[in-house]
């Protein structure tokens, strides 16, 4: 059942996607500055950063994911959080990049994307964004839900610029069940991946953002956080699909009405 009205508007609870965490930074206010200088330090690297994850698979797996989530040729399709635009470019190839706009708050990731994507890029963040209400299709979010401040802020402004019956796609790598799983994830971020990025470019930054992608996938909401935020914000058709790469696909709707 649908959230009521005064639910969707209830701006009170602060969903933070993970608590603070000390190592990085000390209150929660100095959370967006961190992840802001992070991703220009390795902005130039990013690119080869997640080809070490996930082998050159990122930018078909998203392109699938946007057509398994139903985007199609002529929807409008804003890609929050685009970096150097994988999904952005996953976007265009089914919709025409006449179609297609790429929003990222880093200056130095857009710089990147440009390299790559024919869609405009524009900066701006999740929970502000530089857009009419009712203007996308569909919007999608790959693997940096766990860096906005606030959840339910995130997920009004999705709901907002949407059109009715538009959908969402959200990206996320989940905290591994079991403890052999666990660990295995925490070595390849923590110290497999950093000292490659250390071998392979001596960039800092780029070791760093190793680090800290496992301390923000162990400390993330669990699922059924994050499910019940978008119901409360008003969306419905909520779901979250496992694939076979052990990625988490978010979907939902905007009612019609």
């Amino acid at each position: 059942m649908a959230p009521t009205n005064s639910e969707q508007r209830d701006t009170t609870t602060v969903v933070p996607p993970h608590p603070v965490l000390n190592e990085y930074y000390s209150r929660p206010d100095e959370r967006q500055g961190f992840v802001a200088d992070l991703f220009d330090g390795c902005a130039r690297y990013y690119n080869r950063v997640g080809t070490m994850l996930d082998f050159g698979s990122g930018r078909w797996y998203r392109r699938d994911a946007l057509r398994r989530a139903g985007l199609r040729k002529g929807m409008r399709l804003l890609d929050v959080a685009a970096g150097t635009g994988l999904m952005t470019r996953g976007g265009v190839d089914i919709t025409g990049k006449e179609n297609v706009v790429g929003v990222d708050p880093s200056q130095g990731m857009l710089g990147e994307a440009k390299k790559a994507v024919t869609a405009p890029l524009v900066r701006g963040r999740a929970e502000a964004l530089p857009f009419r209400s009712e203007r996308f299709d569909m919007l999608s979010m790959g693997f940096a839900l766990r860096h906005v401040p606030d959840l339910g802020i995130a997920f009004r402004e999705y709901f907002r610029i949407l059109k009715p019956g538009g959908r969402i796609i959200l990206l996320e790598t989940p905290r591994p069940e079991t403890r052999f799983g666990r660990w295995f994830v925490k070595t390849h971020f923590q110290r497999v991946l950093p000292w490659m990025a250390r071998v392979t470019f001596r960039n800092e930054p780029a070791q760093l953002l190793m680090k800290f992608y496992w301390d923000t996938i162990d400390q993330c909401v669990p699922p059924e956080t994050i499910l019940a935020v978008l119901r409360k914000t008003g969306f419905v058709d909520v779901k979250l699909r496992r694939t076979y790469l052990m990625i988490n696909e978010y979907t939902a709707t905007r009612p019609l009405k």
